[in-house]
């Protein structure tokens, strides 16, 4: 993830700011949920042979990395969707590999987001939604990655996409162009049209872009995207702000939080899920599960033997 990556963090205030006035309202109008709220953890692929021998058996399959991926998290940012919409073949096969509480949070493809109309009258967003729908309870939170250069001028066109998109679909948006945070106004406008449609924002936390930080909240789920910097200390300090925010939202009203670590190439980011699932363990009453990073180092270290 590019997005925001600084080569010099040492002098980025990586403290989280404070709710805004419209989270802090929003807040207050929300019901304890019925049951524990529910934290889900992930990564942004499973593809990755580096995790032989961590996340997976040292001599795992790719045709299997699936099956032992959702064995130790329950979430993943499906990064795959935003290239191509997948056939049904592929949905029934990632629902039948993945474990029964696990959630695909797949990502709205570039040809729809990227397009001048966000795909409206192209018929794309219903071939998208078909397709995901086919996930059946294991779908999560869809979510739009608007580009960088997709500014607050085009308000009208996001409120047109929010109008038209399937109600049923659960979705949510990050916000990139620098013109949404300028103005205090922008981004409101934008937050109250995606509350309006129960729509969630998505906040990140990236050392570059401060900004995209928001803590606008709009739905009772929301979607955290972390950019972390190889597991500098400061990755550890931040997660720990991120228990006890959490922490806040979840005893107000939040139900439902989709939490996705990332860490350069992606090669890290098991650690940083363990080290936040423990922690929310230790801290948190929630319902969540994260990787346990000596299950297959341990079973191939007893084969020797």
């Amino acid at each position: 993830m590019k997005f925001g990556k600084l080569a010099d963090i040492s002098k980025v205030d990586f403290s989280l700011p404070p709710d805004p006035g419209a989270t802090v309202s929003f807040l207050e109008k929300l019901s304890q949920p019925a049951e524990k709220p529910k934290l889900f953890v992930g990564c942004t692929g499973w593809s990755m042979k580096e995790w032989n021998g961590k996340v997976y058996p040292k001599t795992a399959r790719t045709k299997d990395y699936l099956r032992y991926y959702a064995e130790q998290f329950n979430t993943i940012e499906l990064n795959t969707t935003h290239y191509r919409i997948p056939n049904p073949e592929t949905i029934q096969k990632w629902y039948q590999e993945s474990a029964d509480d696990f959630r695909f949070c797949p990502k709205i493809p570039q040809t729809i987001s990227h397009s001048r109309d966000l795909g409206y009258g192209s018929g794309r967003i219903i071939s998208f939604c078909e397709a995901i729908q086919g996930l059946g309870e294991k779908l999560g939170h869809s979510f739009m990655q608007l580009p960088p250069y997709f500014g607050a001028d085009r308000l009208a066109v996001l409120k047109h996409f929010l109008e038209n998109f399937p109600n049923h679909i659960p979705l949510s948006i990050e916000f990139r162009h620098e013109s949404w945070f300028e103005r205090p106004d922008s981004f409101e406008k934008a937050a109250e049209l995606l509350e309006k449609h129960q729509v969630a924002t998505v906040i990140t936390d990236v050392a570059g872009r401060r900004d995209v930080l928001h803590q606008r909240i709009t739905a009772d789920t929301l979607v955290i995207r972390f950019v972390g910097n190889n597991l500098h200390p400061t990755d550890f300090q931040r997660i720990d702000s991120w228990i006890e925010k959490m922490r806040e939202w979840f005893e107000k009203g939040i139900e439902t939080i989709y939490f996705f670590p990332h860490e350069p190439d992606n090669l890290l980011a098991p650690e940083m899920a363990d080290y936040l699932v423990k922690k929310s363990k230790e801290k948190l009453n929630v319902i969540t599960r994260g990787p346990d990073l000596n299950k297959y180092t341990s079973n191939d270290q007893m084969s020797l033997f």
